[in-house]
């Protein structure tokens, strides 16, 4: 998912979003470990989203930070 794109969502959606590639990045290593990974560029996709969804997350606090300052 682009940035621009999980910008637009409300916090609450990415947080769920950030749970479901949670879930969804320990079921790719359990195929990792299990030997049936299809697609190893598929677990790098899910990690980046998921730094992606954190950094928007600190940059809506951080934005939220400075309006109360």
């Amino acid at each position: 998912m682009k940035a621009a794109k999980m910008r637009d969502m409300a916090k609450e959606d990415l947080v769920v979003e950030e749970t479901e590639l949670q879930q969804q990045l320990l079921k790719l290593r359990f195929q990792v470990a299990t030997g049936q990974l299809e697609s190893a560029s598929r677990m790098s996709g899910v990690r980046k989203d998921i730094a992606r969804i954190k950094t928007i997350l600190k940059e809506m606090e951080m934005a939220q930070k400075a309006k109360k300052d």
